[in-house]
């Protein structure tokens, strides 16, 4: 019941597909991802999946993490299977072979990301900040600290970690307070910030915390805010470990969900500071993090199709075992998948999925043609405008599809033995961290539409619209994703117009459109992808007989039919403004 096996066949329809893997292979440093070798990868990250890591889901969620004496002590076998990870060359995939990488696409290395966080969302979480550590470092590192510190982050040799938030601050970066100071060729780092994922654990000699902090002579706010690499162990001159550096954990974090990811407070300069090394110039502290940030996010945005997808699996099983009730003209007891309550269920959370999957991985696919094509300008305004997007309306729909996982249980579901509820606690994490998702929100309004006066999201709308404008008009199928796609993305140009024509007007109404504007682009981006991929299946269904392009194009309609119109709803919402939800008084709620 608690299996997981790799949905290999739609990745590879994506990739192939809707996400042009074939285009990538074409763009200098990225010759060596053909068809054969992303193929391979791909079953046999499945395969690693399955046997070591999916197993240690349950036990690590039973077990958690626990901190004792500045130790974290992971869950028993995640070590084991961290060095097999590592000794894989899995964290080595999108990095140029100059630092040990294998110089695959980053939308490779997403598909692996989305299966290694399917089989065990608590474990991946350790590889995933140490991938997003090494893009920081070698964008902004100087060529010492890259030489120092990157090719053992690429390999896997040591883990990274990302440190932005403060028990006083929160999200608001500005409140930061955390103290570098001058000390020669280093500074020395003082501060304590919590809810550090994979801040200390056993799986490695080193850890690379990346530190936000203040220099004496910092401005105030986040102008004011550098960022610092932190070693937990000091590196001698010729790579050799040295000696502890002054920071340690002070204890885990007790959660709702991913117990086996030890969550730490993590604190600096006890005995007099912590030896850091600046990573880009004084000042630029956010604009670094931001490299780790949207790799983050973009990867979060994953992490809810892929506990979506575990919960999917799971509850499909189930449906099909489970005999309860029966069915007219049927003798005997029904499994349940055959009522129809059920199918809706199993029905929204497999095209759930599927749009998810092709949004997360065109997304991905920007991001490689802004490091390998001649002209990324383009490519640069999608990924900024779908990174948002990605990440929270992902995650915001996999709160609902791994509580549509416990609902096909029934009251099995409640029961923590089944497993389907620690997919629906897991998830409720991915709508929280790394900005939540009012912020990824008011980040798509404020700074992608905004801020442009929607050039690039009318620009999505304007290949939208040329999407549904393909479809056929008389095959039934296609027909009726073409109506429902037409009317969503129409509905999504006037909340455009409203956005642009209201904002100034009422300085509230960006604030209070922003979740609701969010979920309508989300809806009609899935809803765009499910609907190009309904048109490539049709062409292939016409020449074989393989029920996989037909599935295909029923789950597209499907969502069209249910996804789609909510579109209208947030629509409505958006038109609403602010007038009704700034109205009471704080004493009147």
């Amino acid at each position: 019941m608690n299996n997981y096996s790799a949905p290999t066949r739609d990745m590879r329809f994506v990739l192939n597909e809707l996400a042009g893997l074939s285009e990538l292979n074409q763009l200098p440093g990225l010759e060596e991802a053909t068809v054969d070798t992303v193929d391979a990868v791909l079953d046999e990250a499945a395969r690693f999946a399955a046997a070591v890591l999916a197993p240690l889901n349950r036990t690590g969620d039973v077990a958690g993490a626990s901190c004792e004496d500045a130790r974290v002590m992971p869950p028993a076998g995640f070590r084991d299977a961290y060095r097999a990870f590592t000794e894989g060359g899995w964290g080595s995939l999108p990095f140029a072979p100059e630092y040990g990488g294998q110089g695959l696409p980053e939308l490779v290395a997403a598909a692996t990301n989305e299966i290694w966080q399917s089989a065990n969302m608590a474990f991946a979480l350790c590889p995933m900040l140490t991938e997003g550590c090494a893009v920081a470092l070698g964008i902004h590192g100087s060529p010492a600290l890259k030489n120092m510190f990157l090719p053992k982050l690429v390999s896997g040799e040591w883990a990274g970690t990302m440190n932005l938030t403060e028990p006083q601050a929160g999200s608001d970066l500005a409140e930061l307070k955390t103290r570098a100071v001058p000390n020669g060729d280093s500074y020395l780092i003082s501060g304590r910030k919590i809810f550090i994922t994979w801040g200390d654990h056993d799986f490695t000699d080193n850890i690379v915390h990346m530190v936000l902090a203040r220099l004496p002579e910092a401005p105030p706010g986040v102008k004011g805010i550098s960022l610092f690499l932190v070693p937990k162990y000091l590196v001698n001159a010729d790579g050799s470990g040295g000696r502890r550096n002054d920071v340690r954990p002070v204890s885990v974090e007790h959660k709702l969900g991913i117990h086996g990811s030890p969550t730490c407070v993590m604190s600096y300069g006890d005995n007099g500071g912590a030896h850091g090394y600046l990573v880009g110039t004084k000042h630029d502290g956010m604009a670094c993090m931001f490299t780790m940030m949207n790799h983050a996010r973009l990867a979060v945005g994953i992490q809810g199709l892929s506990i979506a997808e575990r919960a999917y699996q799971q509850a499909l099983g189930y449906a099909r075992e489970r005999e309860q009730g029966k069915i007219r003209g049927q003798s005997g007891r029904a499994r349940i998948i055959q009522h129809a309550d059920v199918r809706r269920m199993l029905m929204l959370m497999k095209s759930g999925c599927e749009a998810m999957r092709a949004l997360a991985y065109v997304a991905a696919a920007a991001l490689d043609h802004i490091h390998h094509s001649a002209q990324p300008a383009r490519h640069t305004e999608r990924f900024a405008l779908l990174t948002p997007v990605v990440k929270a309306w992902c995650t915001e729909l996999a709160q609902e599809l791994t509580s549509l996982g416990v609902q096909v249980h029934g009251g099995m579901g409640y029961i923590e033995e089944t497993g389907a509820a620690q997919h629906f606690r897991d998830a409720r994490i991915t709508s929280i961290y790394e900005g939540t998702n009012g912020i990824q929100a008011q980040d798509l309004v404020g700074r992608k539409v905004l801020r442009d006066q929607g050039k690039a999201l009318r620009e999505l709308i304007a290949e939208i619209r040329r999407t549904a404008a393909d479809l056929s008009a008389t095959e039934v199928n296609q027909a009726v994703i073409k109506r429902a796609l037409g009317d969503a993305v129409e509905q999504l140009a006037q909340a455009t117009d409203w956005l642009l024509a209201n904002a100034q007007r009422d300085p509230n109404a960006p604030g209070a459109v922003a979740l609701n504007f969010l979920m309508l682009t989300g809806y009609v981006c899935g809803g765009w992808q499910l609907a190009r991929a309904a048109m490539i299946a049709a062409a292939k269904a016409a020449a074989t007989n393989d029920g996989f392009y037909q599935s295909k194009i029923i789950t597209a309609r499907f969502y069209a039919e249910h996804y789609l119109p909510r579109s209208a709803g947030h629509f409505s919402a958006i038109r609403a403004g602010s007038e009704s939800m700034m109205a009471l008084g704080e004493e009147q709620f």
